[in-house]
């Protein structure tokens, strides 16, 4: 594949995921209104969303080992189409003035389960179609723009919805998911030879224009393959099998189960965070205008946190991204300082923004560093694990910060919680290799590829 084509794809797959990011950040809106307009009951509006969360987290593993076995833009593909037929159908719906619940959780259903396939399948297109010089760059882009998009969807979904009905909401979200789809359509990833356990292989969905494009491209997967090496990277073995190699490859990595185990705590206590903050700064700071000084100060550390990732000389990146995870700490000892104390909003804002910024940074840098150590042939299974374990702690943290801190206290919950949060990701600090960081394109000419254009 040349570099022109290569240039194409990725940008493709950027446009392509800006709107798929701003079409999924639009659903949670779009859907509350909706079952709130239509029922008035939280726990019809529960009900709703439990239905898409529940196959998002059972359907993942499955998705992890389609997205090992199939081209990943063939997966996101179709998982891009789902959703825009699953919008599609609920925009008809409500705009005719059919709003049954059960059609409602039905769609939600099957979004959480183009969710579960499409999810672990982006990290191996990133790979298939960027250079490892312009990866942690390309990352970056996407990650503002699910930062943004995180943003203005809620804010333009809960607008069309006010002004039009959720309807109208629901068929730009559905348009939204055509164009993505429309942009991963022209995507095409070309098979490169590898050695994977001494023996040549095909791995699915690979573009080597003279560079590094995997996580292995030019050198044997099986000296990085951990606790699979040999594994038949694009074979047709039965899925528990290459299930159980998928969990192989995350036992044999004691740093990536450690990271994602620390993510997984920052993720519930986010969780909490998210849950008790708005009550306290409604209650004590200053009402909901203080809640939103923390929400948008929090929302410019994550931009800008992302945008910073690519210039900063960072030697250890694993460092880097737990210590930006460990910074959770801050807003979750400076909320009940802030209440207990009477320090004023900005305090918490400040210190939300600082966290924020640490995430923003750990952003990039973990998909790439991913992509660089494992394996690309085992790269969906094992995002697959660590993204069911981010999408199962937030929920569980918002269902359970309300009784815990009645059990507890808001206080001791907050700061116990942030002082987990930083033992649990710093840990992993010592446990971490030493990884390179992210490629320049003077390293690039050191590494040889055999492909197929």
């Amino acid at each position: 594949m040349s570099y022109s084509s290569l240039a194409g794809a990725r940008n493709r797959l950027l446009v392509g995921r800006c709107m798929s990011a701003l079409a999924t950040a639009m659903i949670p809106t779009t859907l509350t209104l909706a079952v709130l307009r239509a029922t008035g009951s939280g726990e019809a509006l529960g009900v709703v969303l439990a239905c898409e969360m529940v196959p998002l987290l059972l359907l993942l593993p499955v998705g992890g080992v389609l997205a090992d076995r199939v081209r990943p833009e063939r997966v996101a593909l179709l998982a891009d189409l789902t959703r825009c037929l699953a919008q599609g159908v609920m925009a008809v719906e409500l705009l005719v003035g059919v709003d049954r619940v059960l059609d409602l959780a039905v769609l939600s259903a099957v979004a959480g389960a183009a969710i579960a396939f499409g999810s672990p399948a982006v990290p191996r297109l990133v790979v298939a179609v960027v250079p490892g010089s312009d990866r942690l760059r390309v990352n970056a882009r996407i990650g503002v723009a699910t930062s943004v998009s995180a943003v203005l969807g809620p804010a333009l979904a809960g607008t069309l919805t006010l002004a039009a009905g959720p309807g109208w909401a629901a068929g730009l979200t559905a348009m939204l998911f055509a164009c993505s789809a429309l942009t991963l359509g022209g995507v095409r990833t070309a098979g490169a030879r590898v050695t994977v356990g001494g023996k040549a292989d095909t791995a699915p969905g690979r573009v080597a224009p003279g560079g590094k494009a995997g996580a292995a491209e030019g050198v044997a997967v099986g000296e990085k393959a951990g606790a699979s090496e040999g594994v038949a990277v694009g074979g047709r073995a039965g899925f528990w099998r290459e299930l159980g190699e998928g969990v192989g490859e995350v036992r044999g990595r004691p740093w990536f189960l450690v990271c994602v185990l620390g993510h997984g705590v920052w993720h519930f206590m986010a969780g909490l965070f998210l849950t008790l903050g708005p009550v306290a700064a409604v209650q004590r700071l200053g009402g909901e205008a203080g809640w939103m000084i923390i929400v948008q100060g929090g929302t410019v550390g994550l931009v800008i946190g992302v945008l910073a990732a690519p210039r900063l000389p960072i030697r250890r990146p694993l460092v880097a991204v737990q210590v930006g995870a460990a910074c959770y700490l801050l807003p979750m000892v400076a909320l009940p300082a802030a209440v207990g104390f009477g320090l004023p909003v900005v305090v918490v804002a400040a210190a939300y923004f600082v966290a924020m910024v640490g995430l923003g940074v750990l952003s990039p840098l973990w998909e790439t560093v991913v992509a660089e150590e494992i394996p690309e042939g085992a790269l969906g299974r094992v995002r697959s694990f660590d993204q069911l374990i981010s999408f199962a702690a937030r929920p569980f943290g918002l269902a359970v910060a309300a009784p815990l801190a009645g059990a507890v206290g808001m206080a001791a919950l907050m700061v116990t919680g942030g002082v987990l949060v930083a033992v649990a990701n710093l840990a992993a600090v010592v446990r971490s290799p030493r990884t390179a960081p992210p490629r320049t394109a003077g390293d690039l000419d050191r590494v040889t590829v055999r492909r197929h254009d």
